[in-house]
């Protein structure tokens, strides 16, 4: 049996019928929250500033699974295979329900069909990151480029980072030449050294090496301005309508009782409204979301298709 389904009846999980009312002594024991990295990750980071405070808002212990592996593909079918009793949660991610359907070949989940979604939780930029002695802004950047003829390079170690530049290339009219690597910290350090001419990177790891002096920071990738770096440019300043983002929410296994989905929605908005957990999560390079059930559900829709073109002009196949 290869669906979620067949998974619930092989582990001989109790399913509740979706006509079942939430108990009202829920919640009566801890809760489950499914991590599909490994600990350490920016995800992982998240479940630990996010756990104590739901905690606190639902009174029940909240103990964090990391279960990595597959880029996200692992943790996240072990959440969808979980019994609906509200009592497994999972921090989906962009990874998982926006670029994994449209990257991995035959995944085993779909996220509108074995997910029910919860809330939002946090969103973060890449940031683009040069040599020090590299251009100085976007503009410059752009100009640098263009100059090259298709010889410009850049550096990616994940898939979010070669669509990211392929899709920014394509919208600013030049030609790039990808340099693929195992990983964005083997990406970031060849820019660092000057092998490379530009990457895409984690706000927190990119942040880290230009502090160091070791590259410099020339714009982010959300449109609007970024809280933790007000003073720093967005790339759509110079290529009108780019918008990437790496996000991350809240989601339960289908069926759980739209009792116990509201309730931690109000937990969840209740926590990332503390200024407790606001700081952390600013500290990290992250911007606390706060949405519906049903405001997350329409987000992730629109992430899935907006994230299948981005795919699709970086020409990347199902692998």
């Amino acid at each position: 049996m290869n669906t979620v389904l067949g998974r619930r009846l092989l582990l001989g999980a109790p399913a509740i019928l979706l006509t079942k009312p939430a108990r009202a002594d829920w919640p009566e024991k801890p809760l489950r929250l499914v991590v599909a990295f490994p600990p350490g990750s920016g995800t992982d980071v998240l479940a630990r500033v996010l756990a104590p405070a739901l905690s606190r808002e639902l009174g029940q212990s909240i103990v964090v699974d990391n279960r990595p592996g597959g880029n996200g593909v692992v943790g996240t079918l072990n959440a969808a295979a979980a019994p609906p009793d509200g009592y497994t949660i999972l921090i989906i991610s962009s990874s998982a329900a926006s670029i994994n359907p449209h990257t991995v070949k035959n995944i085993p989940y779909n996220v509108a069909r074995d997910f029910v979604m919860i809330g939002a939780l946090a969103e973060a930029p890449y940031v683009l990151c040069v040599h020090p002695n590299g251009p100085q802004n976007l503009q410059s950047f752009l100009d640098f480029v263009r100059s090259k003829q298709g010889e410009a390079t850049f550096s990616y170690g994940n898939a979010s980072a070669l669509i990211m530049t392929s899709v920014m290339a394509q919208m600013a009219g030049v030609r790039m030449t990808p340099i693929p690597y195992r990983g964005g910290a083997e990406s970031l350090t060849d820019v660092a050294a000057g092998r490379i001419d530009c990457t895409f990177a984690d706000f927190g790891p990119g942040s880290t090496q230009a502090q160091g002096g070791q590259v410099r920071i020339i714009g982010h990738s959300l449109p609007h301005t970024f809280p933790v770096a007000p003073d720093l440019p967005s790339v759509s300043t110079v290529v009108p309508g780019f918008d990437m983002s790496v996000w991350w929410g809240l989601a339960a296994p289908a069926g759980t009782p739209a009792a116990i989905v509201t309730r931690v929605n109000q937990a969840l908005n209740a926590a990332l409204a503390s200024p407790e957990v606001v700081t952390k999560l600013r500290m990290v390079g992250d911007e606390p979301l706060r949405m519906s059930p049903a405001a997350m559900t329409r987000y992730v829709a629109q992430q899935h298709t907006a994230w299948g073109e981005r795919v699709r002009i970086a020409g990347i196949e199902p692998q």
